[in-house]
């Protein structure tokens, strides 16, 4: 039996994070022979932790959805569970499809009239939900002494498009709109947003510039984007979307079981409220744009943050070449990807002060 598959067992849960304290040699080894693509290196932590997931059993994609969502949050938690925040609290608004779920992070130390981050989590608009991105919001209040609201928008098939743009949209307008009496500052409230989420928060930002008059006048446009590895584009296949398409985490069989769902009876693909990437991108916030440089969609990102900068919109685009989709979720394990977040957290912070 290899040491890998020795910690194989180990692996499940939180000792995994016990696996990723060892000396940087011993990572190395257990990881194997280093892996190069287009002349990147992929992060031996990624690709020890890549290892391990294939031995753990079938993926994500092929399992029932029900159980899919399950499996990504306790996933979830083996990555980035526990750490500290000075308070979390849940409220419930009224959503265009019902009850629509909010969670408010809180840092320690901040009172009063503070900036703050509406996020929108990733998952392919079919998996996660609050709880599978609860570290990535402690992390980014607590990194970036910002208020986080959580969105808790409707997932497909149950709910395929629009309904998470129309979640999304309703929950930033309330924020918004109710800033003053939840302790935010209303300059000063940015959107973002991982994967899906990143598709989310861009779209918002557009429909901000497009609807003024669903708010107070410039006051409803988002102060700044925090887009990590955003999917912007359902019309076209980059080139990162066939080269890392398997082996990387998220594969094409991921993002085609996601596409089949959400996209229940849609025809128009260039729809605004799904392919930013093709739309006027003129007047909407700064952004952060961060990609990985192991994932499929690397280009897709890149190209938003180019769009961007034509357009004259003040952008910073970081590409964590060695690092995999879904780093945002590993701030808890290792030392790369929570490096990488800092990275964000700072840039998050800049952009709101």
């Amino acid at each position: 039996m290899s040491i890998v598959s020795q910690l194989t067992g180990a692996a499940r849960g939180a000792t995994a994070r016990s696996i990723l304290k060892l000396p940087s040699p011993v990572i190395r080894r257990l990881a194997g022979a280093p892996i190069i693509v287009d002349g990147k290196t992929l992060d031996p932590e990624m690709q020890l932790l890549l290892k391990l997931q294939s031995l753990e059993g079938p993926a994500v994609e092929t399992m029932a959805i029900r159980k899919g969502r399950a499996n990504i949050v306790a996933g979830a938690k083996v990555v980035g569970g526990g750490l500290p925040i000075g308070a979390v609290t849940d409220r419930t608004i009224d959503g265009p499809g019902g009850p629509l779920t909010l969670r408010f992070y809180t840092p320690r130390g901040l009172t009063g009239d503070a900036p703050a981050l509406v996020f929108f989590h990733g998952g392919g608009w079919i998996y996660g939900d609050l709880d599978s991105h609860d570290a990535v919001c402690r992390f980014l209040a607590e990194e970036a002494q910002v208020r986080v609201v959580a969105v808790d928008y409707r997932l497909a098939p149950e709910a395929p498009f629009p309904a998470g743009v129309d979640d999304a949209w309703a929950a930033w307008t309330w924020v918004a709109d109710h800033a003053k009496g939840i302790g935010i500052d209303p300059s000063r409230i940015a959107v973002g947003g991982d994967s899906a989420g990143g598709n989310l928060a861009a779209i918002v930002s557009q429909l901000a510039v497009k609807n003024p008059a669903s708010g107070p006048g410039d006051a409803i446009r988002p102060a700044f984007q925090l887009l990590i590895y955003p999917a912007t584009d359902f019309l076209e296949t980059s080139t990162s979307r066939m080269t890392y398409a398997d082996g990387f985490y998220l594969t094409k069989a991921f993002m085609d079981l996601a596409e089949e769902h959400y996209l229940i009876g849609t025809e128009d693909k260039s729809d605004m409220r799904l392919s930013p990437l093709h739309h006027d991108v003129a007047g909407v916030a700064p952004a952060y744009v961060v990609t990985a440089g192991f994932d499929p969609l690397l280009d897709e990102g890149k190209a938003y943050a180019d769009k961007l900068r034509d357009a004259g919109v003040p952008v910073e685009y970081v590409c964590e070449e060695s690092l995999i989709h879904s780093f945002a979720n590993m701030v808890a394990i290792g030392t790369s990807a929570p490096r990488a977040m800092r990275r964000a957290a700072a840039a998050l912070q800049r952009g709101l002060t």
